[in-house]
């Protein structure tokens, strides 16, 4: 049920009668709800030819992260008065009414989207909790135990979720760790503190959604359950109604949004109602303490949590990286890709967030400015659509037929060598640069994007069934890379294993019509010699194992 006309909406969107003195900064005149009438957008105003032109003047990270909070000042005193894009919010429970009587106020029970500022799941939290003049609480329940994630994994969220309790207390607003799974910890809180109602961000993956799903059932049944799309620029509710086939049957459907949904992002204020001062502070050493995940893979140093680290790589993206991102993305010894993929999978900074700041240097840098744009918002909320329309994201099962029935003809092709997951896992396959790029992902967290296809169509390659080399591919990634458990890594295994969003090239042995990579292919983009000896991958015979 598409969240719009029901009388809870009705109830936030009228107007009050009651004066509103405690608000923490002076309101400007009312705006009227978005909406799609041709009027000037938020889009046109702050994404004019003349102002993406003009390169901002901030010259460190600590100017940058002011200069984006006098954007979101500049475009609304605060989200009361923000013309919210209410088609980003949908109903999820039957109630969809807040009772008057309510003590604890809204709760935004965080998830995906792990930040304070620029996230329109809390936003809209803050937005209802003001208009009824109630407190703002936030909750995040931590599982011991998620998927493939790692130490490595946990400690970047925890530390990127500690940035956000701090934050909350200067705003007010009451932070809460909830040790087990949602089903069982958020309805006994929302009923021990007398909440109105909850606020929830989107994830498209089976688990989370599951979560959901439960959540909603078990709530006091008189608190309506809302959720909000905080991650895509565009709602993927809003995009598309169905699966889409590749980039090109998708991308005209976003980019003819963007107006509407494209937007500065208003600040997320002090709250006025409520006193967060009163809720104690997480014992996070505790909380890390009752992890069961796998520990035998830790953090890495490169990369920092939280939302501070993030918008230092974002501020040092586009002042030194953005201007050879067109040119030299695909060469994994570049310094040229903007590296955020961390970050933006825990959620600690918005990929709406990122797109707005690259896109003030589309006079400088018009080529890398489209490029980045594409696959930030296109390829991104593709494969956003492929995990919510397609149960079966995981699968060989979710492949289009062609390629399924390809893979199907070869599947008793020979394999030769043929390698076991240990052996891929410890990087001993004949393969220098493969060897190369293992050895990277399971050091630093990452890898290169075209390495990563080449890493896994290698991996389909080496193994006895297509299903196995599914499923190694997307063990080792959701393993040690910091991004892994993503919709893109899904799709991007998808993609390299099973052609999905691809089309049909020249028939081989083992890949069918899957598309093929190769060293040489390598050798012709990059430097491989100089990225072996980065990495120090070596070539090992099948019998020195």
């Amino acid at each position: 049920m598409f969240f719009g006309g029901s009388r809870l909406f009705r109830t936030l969107h009228m107007k009050r009668t009651k004066a509103t003195t405690s608000r923490a900064v002076k309101k400007k005149p009312k705006k009227e709800e978005s909406s799609s009438s041709g009027e000037e957008t938020e889009l046109e105003r702050t994404s004019s030819p003349e102002r993406e032109s003009t390169s901002p003047g901030y010259k460190n990270v600590d100017q940058f992260i002011g200069y984006m909070q006098d954007q979101r000042l500049a475009s609304a005193a605060d989200v009361h008065d923000f013309a919210f894009r209410k088609n980003r919010v949908r109903l999820l429970s039957a109630e969809n009414d807040v009772k008057e009587s309510c003590k604890g106020g809204v709760v935004f029970w965080m998830s995906r989207d792990a930040r304070v500022q620029d996230n329109w799941a809390f936003l809209y939290a803050q937005r209802t909790a003001l208009k009824l003049e109630l407190p703002l609480s936030v909750v995040f329940c931590l599982v011991p135990k998620f998927l493939n994630a790692t130490l490595r994994h946990y400690k970047f969220m925890l530390g990127g979720l500690q940035e956000v309790e701090q934050e909350c207390r200067k705003l007010n607003i009451a932070f809460h760790l909830l040790l087990g799974p949602a089903v069982e910890r958020l309805p006994e809180f929302v009923a021990a503190q007398d909440m109105g109602a909850v606020v929830c961000d989107f994830a498209p993956l089976r688990l989370p959604r599951q979560w959901v799903t439960d959540v909603t059932k078990a709530l006091p049944k008189n608190v309506p359950l809302l959720q909000v799309d905080a991650h895509n620029v565009v709602p993927v509710w809003v995009t598309s109604e169905k699966q889409e086939y590749a980039a090109r049957t998708i991308r005209n459907k976003i980019n003819s949004k963007l107006p509407e949904f494209l937007t500065e992002f208003p600040p997320l204020i002090k709250h006025p109602h409520g006193k967060a001062s009163k809720v104690k502070d997480v014992n996070w050493a505790a909380a890390q303490q009752q992890l069961t995940c796998d520990m035998s893979v830790d953090e890495v140093e490169w990369a920092k949590p939280g939302y501070k680290a993030a918008c230092r790589q974002l501020y040092e993206f586009c002042t030194h990286r953005l201007r050879d991102f067109n040119e030299k993305r695909n060469n994994p010894l570049a310094d040229a890709v903007s590296g955020l993929s961390p970050w933006l999978h825990f959620g600690q900074i918005s990929a709406q967030r990122c797109i707005l700041e690259v896109k003030r240097y589309a006079g400088k840098y018009k080529a890398s400015v489209e490029g980045y744009c594409e696959e930030t918002i296109v390829r991104r909320e593709l494969s956003d659509n492929f995990c919510y329309y397609n149960e079966n994201y995981d699968s060989l099962k979710g492949l289009s037929d062609w390629a399924y029935q390809s893979l199907e003809a070869h599947r008793k092709d020979k394999r030769s060598p043929c390698y076991t997951l240990d052996e891929l896992e410890q990087s001993r396959t004949y393969d220098d640069l493969w060897n190369s790029a293992q050895l990277q992902l399971v050091n630093e967290g990452k890898m290169h994007g075209f390495l990563r296809m080449y890493w896994a169509k290698k991996i389909l390659e080496w193994t006895e069934t297509p299903e196995q080399a599914l499923e190694y591919s997307i063990l080792l990634n959701d393993k040690y890379s910091l991004d892994g458990r993503d919709p893109n890594g899904y799709v991007g295994c998808m993609w390299s294993v099973g052609g999905i969003h691809d089309n049909a090239w020249k028939e081989r042995a083992i890949f069918g019509k899957i598309r093929y990579m190769n060293y040489q292919g390598c050798k012709r983009k990059f430097d491989v010699n100089a990225f072996v000896m980065r990495y120090g991958g070596k070539a090992y015979k099948k019998d020195d194992n």
